[in-house]
C-alpha cells in the first residue's frame, strides 16, 4: 500500500532531510512539504494526508499544538511521526497517539523503522476496515485479540492470556500469565472495558477489570487470581454478584 505524507519542519535543512527520505522510501508519497504548522493546517484541509513528519518546536503554531488540533478529527485525522531534537516532548507525543517519535539527528535507518512501524499500522486499518480482504479458516463469534498503544507500537494481545487489568490516573497495566512485568498503555480503563468481551471480563473495581475464566477462588466481596487479591467495589457488587450466583 502507499501512505500519503507531508512533512512540516522549520528548518530548511530538516525538512529537505526528511522529504528526500520520503520519497527513498517506495510506500510512502510525498504530498507536500511546509515551513510552518500553520501553513501545513491550511494544506490539509485540500487533500487526503495519512501521515505526518512533524517537528513540534515551531514558531506561532508548534507541532504539539498542531497535534492536538488534529486529534480532535478523531478517527479520520492524519497519524503523525515526530521528528525533535528535544527529548522531553515524548510523554505529550505519547498522549496525543503519535506513531513514533525520531530524535534529531536520525539516520535513514531510523527513519525507516518508524515508517515501517506506520505502515503495519495502516495494514491493520485497512484489513480491519476491509473484512472482505481478510480469509478466515472457519466463523468465529469475537475477536481473540485486543490491539493497544504499547510504546509507540500498536501490539496484538491474545485475550486468554490476560489476567487482569489495573488502572492508574493516565495508563492502564495489563497483566498476562507468564508475563513478569505488566504491559503499559496509555489509555484508560472505561475504554478497554468496552473494547473487552463482556461474557470474559468484568469490572469489579473502579480500578479492575478481570478475566473471569482466570479467577482461582471467590467470595461475595473479593476474588484471587493467582497471588493478587482484588477487592469488588461497591458500585460494581451488584453485577458482581449475577455473576456469583452462575459461578460453580
Amino acid at each position: 500500500m502507499i501512505i500519503n505524507c507531508i512533512a512540516v519542519d522549520d528548518e530548511p535543512l530538516a525538512l529537505g532531510l526528511v522529504c528526500a527520505f520520503i520519497e527513498q522510501t517506495p510506500f510512502l508519497k510525498l504530498v507536500g512539504r511546509y515551513s510552518s504548522a500553520v501553513e501545513a493546517l491550511v494544506g490539509l484541509q485540500d487533500q487526503k494526508v495519512d501521515l505526518i513528519f512533524l517537528d513540534i518546536q515551531m514558531p506561532n503554531l508548534n507541532g504539539m499544538e498542531l497535534a492536538r488540533v488534529l486529534d480532535s478529527r478523531g478517527a479520520n485525522k492524519p497519524r503523525i511521526i515526530f521528528t525533535t531534537a528535544y527529548n522531553q516532548f515524548a510523554i505529550e507525543g505519547y498522549r496525543v497517539d503519535a506513531l513514533d517519535y525520531l530524535l534529531k539527528p536520525f539516520n535513514y535507518e531510523e527513519f525507516l523503522h518508524a515508517s515501517n512501524k506506520a505502515l503495519s499500522y495502516f495494514e491493520l486499518v485497512n484489513r480491519s476496515n476491509n473484512p472482505a480482504n481478510v480469509v478466515a479458516a472457519e466463523p468465529v463469534e469475537e475477536e481473540e485479540y485486543l490491539f493497544l498503544k504499547i510504546e509507540y507500537q500498536l501490539v496484538r494481545i491474545a485475550l486468554n492470556e490476560i489476567l487482569y487489568i489495573e488502572g492508574l490516573k493516565d495508563y492502564v497495566k495489563i497483566y498476562l500469565q507468564d508475563k513478569e512485568k505488566p504491559l503499559l498503555s496509555l489509555t484508560s480503563l472505561k475504554a478497554l472495558e468496552e473494547k473487552l468481551p463482556s461474557k470474559r471480563f468484568m469490572r469489579v473495581h473502579r480500578s479492575f477489570i478481570v478475566s473471569l475464566n482466570k479467577i482461582n477462588s471467590i467470595t461475595r466481596n473479593a476474588l484471587q487470581i493467582g497471588k493478587v487479591n482484588i477487592t469488588v467495589g461497591d458500585q460494581y457488587k451488584e453485577a458482581f454478584g449475577v455473576f456469583l450466583s452462575k459461578w460453580n
